[in-house]
């Protein structure tokens, strides 16, 4: 069936503020299905309240409301824009719930309007634990015995029923928030407690759990005449018991049999059209028993999910840009194959390489909080590798992850102790693959790692191969290596780091040398979702090491864009928001924009967003290679945040051009000391400071500068390692943790101006001139990371003379350091008197909050400036925004209950909303400034 042409308008929920258990692919999904629906014609509205995402940028859609999730939003939308349908399905589980709210409340039907994409009735079913049971009874599929429960007395009685062990599956909520495991009765209360005050309708399902059972995941789509195909399937590392979003998962199934793969088929594809009558796409997931292949129904989101995100990377099906096609009529055998542009979207990809994907946590960042993986999503984002076998994919993930690892293990970071490497093995936690090789390594069997560990032979088998080859490698001397077996290391995914540490008094760059003097370089296969059968169009690489490239330079000027890895708390999806538009600026400057990045999740990595993506580590062996083989004019390191800037010197180093500001000017700026210096120089005002290399010498400056003092590592994000402290004895605990957990880092003790506010600048130079972005004034004082604060644009109490300072520093400082391109400045003000406390010469996490409040493109005149095509006098730049805009932070304190909820330097949040008032008199802003007095007179 051809496009319904009677939809003419649709609105796109989104998620809102990343949280953990939704995170940016819904920025991913979102922003694909605008584009797709704005190729029809659509007119297409946005409503979303994260300004830090492509999604709410105008090149996405025709119309973005940067408003609350809320029903009211919704209804005020629908009357403005004559809305003829909305599509709930890229937004999570926020936008169902949001679709089902209104629904409920007759708004759909008021106005006129269509869901599509998704049953409303589909929603309850899947949503609501005991319909989707007993809607799977009916069917015929599989499920775990288990009872719902709405009360406390309802709960005890299903477990007395079920018995031990048992899970607690909360109705209506999003990563696994308020469900776990109940191992024995004692532990049921509590359990059940948490379970249906998680609930938004306080019901629970009480499921016999099927632990140490495998895990597996399939991606549907179906058309209006009911045409379903796979588009990927997805097996788990882990066994079950840990939350798929935590778990490491491969990508086709490894170790699935051909039957039990194809009544998997059967039952997913039943199960998609016993929920509803509607075309668009779905996540099913499935639990195997290992020991007789029997499956049973897990649960099946009728809306894209993170594994969606991946999936459509995977195999470079666009999975969210089909399913909104579909969603207006039309029929996969309509629509073109994005990938091969000569055949039909109805098809089922086929892989020819292996894809690993690895969650990254931030236990770090939480104090205190119970590490053990389980139901509950804690996980704050993932990075994806493609190799050509599951070792090499799972090295390069390790790689990946900005952990300081070189690949699994065998980089230095071993543990030794057998008794928190078997207790680590079966508690699993964030490094429970690393104490997986560490325990092979000290010659712990295969056989007992699987029992306690639950995991597949085959895969411990796989990880086990490494072992051998590091006892085989440690027999050779770097000049008298086969070959050979050279080659076969780099086969097994190991990195250049990796080898020099088992060859031992051997350099990185001499173990490059060897290998590229052997021929032994890496090559780059497409992406091609059919494995060859069909010529590919796409322009998506990964690397590998085999005899054919397939990725060819062009002779075009070349610029590539250093991605930000996978998101963690400080650094999240405003950098790729920023490297996005990086991409945009570039082509629209005339080159050929080239990303290198390795997050699932993210726009950049949309295969059509660059000229070229290289889905790959950004990790200086794979970075370098790209660069020797694509000959750029250069590379842009300020957008991808910290994970591009730390590339910078290794880049300099070798010669290779930095667009923007250059390496010195940055170091300048992420070297504390040398920035006191420069401040010092200028005549601008910042607190006092020293440099220490250890605890006494940092307790001769502390006493010299004056407590109370803030201590801080150099070349940091998020404030990680920052603490307040007020005395000696404080001072040595805090600056020996720092030191233990960054070994190598110095130590910087300023005085810490105690009741001070916080304001921060936001600018872009040229070179010459400078353009101050927008002046902010943080709601918290001085003290808590401003990634953590409510900041206000413009300023709302700040004095004529404080935003004249804030001007002069910013420009003064933007002009010594040489910067092209952006330019965020943090001040502390105390008595009228303006001191510096950092500048940070690369995007921050407010230029997108800026851009979107006064509706100017900043990252792209900042990213054309950098390049050189243009001076800021080419630019004519309006402000918008009427009253006020206000940053929200967004916490994730629900999914760690044991950690102290207090704030401080270091950055806790994992997300944020933007809130637009008309004046100061307005009751939500009059609570917060009441709160930000009382921390001011404390």
């Amino acid at each position: 069936m051809p496009k319904d042409t009677s939809i003419r308008s649709v609105l796109i929920i989104g998620s809102g503020p990343i949280i953990i258990g939704q995170a940016c692919e819904f920025d991913y999904s979102g922003s694909q299905a605008a584009l797709s629906l704005k190729e029809e014609g659509i007119e297409v509205s946005i409503i979303n309240s994260n300004p830090a995402t492509i999604m709410t940028d105008k090149v996405i859609a025709d119309h973005v409301y940067l408003r609350p999730l809320t029903v009211d939003s919704i209804e005020q939308i629908l009357i403005e824009r004559k809305i003829d349908a909305v599509l709930p399905t890229m937004g999570g589980q926020t936008a169902l719930n949001l679709c089902k709210e209104a629904e409920e409340r007759g708004v759909w039907e008021k106005h006129g309007v269509r869901v599509i994409g998704v049953d409303v009735a589909a929603i309850e079913k899947t949503e609501n634990r005991e319909a989707f049971r007993q809607l799977m009874v009916d069917i015929g599929v599989g499920v775990a015995p288990s009872k719902i429960a709405n009360s406390f007395l309802e709960g005890k009685e299903a477990a007395q029923e079920i018995g031990y062990p048992l899970v607690i599956r909360p109705s209506y909520t999003l990563g696994g928030s308020g469900g776990g495991f109940v191992h024995k009765k004692e532990e049921f209360d509590a359990a059940l407690k948490r379970g249906l005050e998680a609930s938004p309708t306080h019901e629970v399902l009480v499921e016999k759990a099927v632990l140490g059972w495998k895990e597996y995941e399939l991606e549907l789509l179906r058309d209006s005449n009911d045409n379903v195909i796979i588009i990927c399937s997805i097996e788990n590392f882990d066994p079950m018991g840990i939350h798929t979003g935590d778990s490491i998962t491969v990508a086709p199934a490894m170790t699935l049999s051909d039957t039990c793969y194809q009544d998997m088929r059967n039952q997913a594809i039943k199960m998609m059209r016993a929920i509803g009558n509607f075309a668009g796409g779905c996540n099913v997931q499935f639990s195997v028993n290992p020991d007789n292949d029997d499956i049973i129904a897990i649960e099946i989101n009728p809306r894209v999910s993170r594994s969606s995100a991946l999936a459509s990377k995977a195999t470079g099906y666009p999975i969210a840009k089909i399913a909104s096609k579909l969603a207006i009529g039309y029929n996969l055998d309509e629509i073109e194959n994005q990938i091969t542009k000569t055949t039909s979207a109805y098809f089922e990809p086929t892989l020819d390489y292996v894809i690993v994907k690895v969650p990254r946590w931030n236990f770090d960042k939480f104090k205190g909080a119970n590490m053990e993986l389980g139901l509950q999503m804690k996980s704050v984002g993932e990075v994806m590798a493609i190799g050509r076998s599951f070792i090499e994919a799972l090295q390069k993930a390790c790689q990946s992850l900005e952990i300081g690892r070189a690949g699994l293990g065998a980089d230095g970071k071993h543990n030794r102790s057998i008794e928190e490497i078997m207790y680590g093995l079966e508690h699993a936690s964030w490094n429970r693959l690393f104490l997986i090789k560490d325990a092979m390594s000290m010659g712990v069997p295969l056989e007992s790692i699987r029992k306690v560990t639950k995991i597949d032979k085959w895969f411990l088998a796989q990880i086990q191969e490494l072992v051998h080859l590091e006892t085989e490698l440690k027999r050779y001397s770097l000049n008298n290596i086969p070959k050979e077996f050279f080659f076969t290391l780099k086969q097994k995914g190991f990195s250049d780091i990796q080898i020099a540490y088992l060859l031992g008094n051997v350099t990185e760059d001499e173990v490059y040398n060897r290998r590229k003097s052997l021929g032994i370089r890496r090559v780059y296969k497409m992406v091609d979702t059919c494995a060859a059968e069909f010529a590919a169009q796409t322009p998506y690489y990964y690397s590998t090491f085999e005899e054919e490239n397939e990725s060819v330079p062009s002779d075009k000027k070349k610029v590539i864009v250093l991605g930000s890895g996978p998101n963690r708390i400080g650094q999240g999806i405003e950098f790729d928001y920023s490297c996005v538009h990086g991409l945009l600026a570039a082509k629209e400057c005339g080159f050929e924009s080239i990303m290198i990045n390795c997050n699932p999740e993210t726009v950049s990595t949309d295969f059509n967003m660059a000229d070229k993506l290289y889905f790959e580590p950004v990790f200086w062996e794979h970075v370098r290679e790209i660069i020797e083989l694509e000959n750029p004019v250069g590379v842009i390191v300020q957008l991808g945040g910290q994970t591009a800037l730390k590339m910078a010197e290794k880049l300099h180093e070798n010669g290779i051009k930095i667009i923007g500001t250059s390496y010195n000017d940055m170091d300048i700026a992420e070297d504390r000391g040398r920035f006191s210096d420069l401040l010092k120089e200028l005549d601008i005002p910042y607190p006092k400071y020293g440099v220490a290399e250890n605890a006494e010498e940092a307790i001769v400056v502390a006493n010299e500068v004056g407590y109370p003092v803030l201590v801080r590592p150099s070349y940091v994000l998020g404030g990680q390692g920052m603490s307040i402290v007020i005395n000696d004895e404080d001072l040595e605990k805090a600056v020996v943790k720092l030191l233990g957990d960054l070994p190598g880092n110095r130590v910087l003790i300023d005085h810490f101006l105690d009741r001070a506010e916080e304001t921060e600048s936001d600018s872009i130079c040229d070179g010459e001139d400078v353009h101050i972005v927008g002046l902010m004034e943080h709601i918290e004082p001085a003290g808590i990371h401003s990634g953590d604060s409510f900041a206000v644009l413009p300023p709302f109490s700040l004095s004529e003379k404080v935003m004249e300072s804030m001007e002069t520093y910013s420009k003064k400082i933007a002009r010594a350091l040489n910067v092209i391109g952006l330019l965020n400045i943090q001040f502390a003000v105390k008595d009228e008197q303006v001191y510096v406390i950092e500048a940070n010469p690369r995007a921050s996490r407010t230029v997108p909050f800026i851009a979107k409040a006064y509706d100017v493109p900043y990252i792209n005149i900042a990213a054309k400036i950098m390049l050189g095509v243009n001076k800021l006098k080419d630019f004519t730049i309006e402000r918008k925004l009427k009253g006020y805009a206000i940053k929200e932070p967004v916490f994730s304190y629900d999914k760690f209950p044991e950690v102290p909820k207090e704030l401080g330097p270091e950055m806790k949040s994992t997300g944020e909303s933007i809130r637009f008032i008309k004046d100061l008199e307005d009751p939500y802003f009059r609570k917060l400034y009441k709160d930000k007095s009382m921390y001011l007179s404390k």
